[in-house]
């Protein structure tokens, strides 16, 4: 064991996690507990985003989309729709915020209040995704950032994250310059994350939400 962990510090592919393995596993344990309380708690607010995504185009209420997580495997994310169906037939194209014209009209009211991402509790609770990580991109972009700053290897080494430090103090991420200046964020929470920082971090998500602050 002793010797697994060295070899691990002396692999290239991985830098100094700021939790050890009894607190990440407390995590997952303590993220897969609240995962399910929410789904249930919010259960008629996921009734009313669904009917309300449905009624406007009648299309999917629901959009999944390929994003790389832990380890670097695939996983689709899901959340509620929030742009047209044709969003993004001319290619993948980022999210230019709230003057973006592929929104929807109660997809809009969704970014804005955050409530498109209630469906990602699921990715939580089967845990392809934490409360607390880097947000989670997809491989069209990651190729782009990793031959500008190869250090976004280092992510693989945790879960993504429904909200992350970065998101906090980066907001989102329309441009490649942005998603560089992410990844130092989030270099940063994985070297020092605990109990404590990812508390702070939920908790400041939460009062942003409430207060109507942009993100």
């Amino acid at each position: 064991m002793k010797e697994e962990k060295n070899n691990n510090m002396n692999d290239d592919r991985f830098i100094r996690d700021g939790m050890n393995g009894f607190e990440r596993n407390v995590k997952r344990f303590v993220d897969c507990i609240l995962a399910l309380t929410a789904l249930i708690i919010f259960a008629p607010l996921f009734l009313v985003c669904y009917i309300a995504v449905k009624q406007e185009d009648h299309g999917p209420a629901i959009f999944k989309q390929e994003r790389i997580g832990r380890f670097g495997r695939p996983f689709y994310i899901y959340k509620f729709r929030s742009m047209r169906l044709d969003a993004e037939k001319s290619g993948p194209a980022l999210y230019k915020s709230g003057c973006d014209p592929r929104l929807t009209k109660v997809g809009k009211f969704l970014r804005e209040h955050h409530l498109d991402e209630l469906p990602q509790l699921w990715n939580v609770f089967i845990g392809e995704m934490a409360f607390i990580g880097p947000r989670p991109e997809r491989k069209f972009y990651i190729d782009q950032i990793m031959e500008r700053d190869p250090r976004y290897r280092y992510l693989y080494q945790i879960r993504p994250g429904v909200t992350s430090y970065a998101t906090l103090y980066n907001g989102y991420t329309d441009t490649i310059e942005k998603m560089l200046r992410r990844l130092r964020y989030d270099l940063f929470y994985l070297e020092h994350r605990s109990w404590w920082f990812d508390f702070k971090i939920l908790w400041m998500t939460f009062r942003n939400i409430i207060f109507g602050k942009k993100f």
